[in-house]
């Protein structure tokens, strides 16, 4: 798998592959979109697309390594059209959305705490969900059908994109600078990734997720 991936990260197409990734993972969050981009930016520092196999062997991929720059540039643009589409269908979906998310307390409270925050002029909540799995996917839709402006909601959807590039394509530059461009680095740069996911997750199911103008 990781001489696949290999490949791919040597390739021009890494960009597209990514950038799609990343577009559709608002609606489809099992796309390892984060996973890609760590990937990439472990070979972007390593300075080859040279992958550890799982036997200790070292393949050399003879391809040109993907630019760093203009892999997080992909990344950030595919995150805030995913969100801004994901928006724009919750809008559309009006009433009908709106009574699916209605059925859930769990949507119900996410979407109010959502709206006041986007309100009262603070969304580090949309910062915060981005990371949170499927998190995305309920607070574009949520501040779409809730009929949110989007001067209100574009600006925290940016800094929530520019946050996420950064934290994974970090981890993957830092990972393959520290711990070398192998598996374990990168399965490291995973976990990492997941750990801030779990953390997100855990941080909007409190009471108050959000928080105020001031703080935000």
């Amino acid at each position: 798998m990781l001489e696949s991936l290999g490949s791919l990260t040597g390739s021009p197409w890494i960009y597209a592959v990514v950038a799609l990734s990343v577009l559709l993972d608002v609606f489809l969050p099992v796309l390892p979109s984060g996973v890609l981009v760590i990937t990439a930016a472990t070979a972007a520092a390593a300075g080859s697309t040279t992958v550890a196999g799982a036997a200790g062997k070292v393949s050399q991929v003879p391809q040109e390594v993907p630019s760093l720059i203009l892999l997080m540039l992909c990344a950030f643009t595919a995150s805030v059209l995913g969100d801004l589409v994901a928006f724009r269908l919750g809008r559309r979906g009006g009433d009908r959305l709106g009574r699916a998310i209605a059925r859930s307390r769990r949507l119900t409270t996410a979407q109010e705490r959502l709206g006041s925050a986007l309100g009262g002029g603070g969304g580090l909540l949309v910062v915060i969900a981005r990371f949170a799995p499927a998190g995305r996917s309920v607070v574009s839709l949520g501040a779409g059908a809730a009929h949110r402006k989007v001067k209100e909601f574009l600006p925290w959807s940016a800094l929530a994109g520019v946050a996420w590039t950064g934290y994974s394509a970090g981890l993957g530059y830092f990972g393959a600078q520290w711990l070398g461009s192998t598996w374990v680095g990168v399965a490291l740069s995973v976990l990492a990734l997941f750990a801030a996911g779990s953390l997100a997750a855990y941080v909007i199911r409190r009471p108050g997720a959000g928080g105020s103008p001031a703080t935000a």
